[in-house]
């Protein structure tokens, strides 16, 4: 078992996990979204974006582009909510959207994993 694999797997998904976390509950409720959650959503998105700097393969280029896209929309979403709390739905549909990205990028390194066991 590759320990720096382990490692990169781990961030992908905590950063996955940590988005789905954000965006569940009532979107109009700020009551169901915390703070907290999203900012250590995007310094674990940040983290996983770094480790997949490194990887020059094709699929790393789409890891990489999928997470950027995740980044910028969490910082995005940080940023009204510090602008304007009061935006709810806004603020949790942009997370919603980097939760896609989060998706996308957990199938592609399954899909990279599977691929390479053959």
């Amino acid at each position: 078992m590759n320990l720096e694999r382990v490692i990169f797997g781990f961030f992908i998904i905590l950063a996955l996990t940590l988005n789905f976390i954000f965006v569940m509950g009532d979107i109009d409720n700020i009551d169901h979204h915390n703070v907290w959650i999203l900012t250590l959503a995007i310094l674990v998105n940040l983290i996983a974006t770094g480790l997949k700097l490194g990887d020059r393969s094709q699929i790393g280029a789409l890891l990489l582009a999928a997470s950027l896209v995740a980044d910028l929309l969490l910082i995005s979403s940080r940023v009204v909510w510090i602008i304007s709390p009061e935006a709810v739905v806004t603020i949790v549909s942009i997370a919603g959207g980097a939760l896609v990205a989060n998706i996308i990028s957990v199938l592609i390194l399954v899909g990279d994993t599977l691929m390479s066991r053959r």
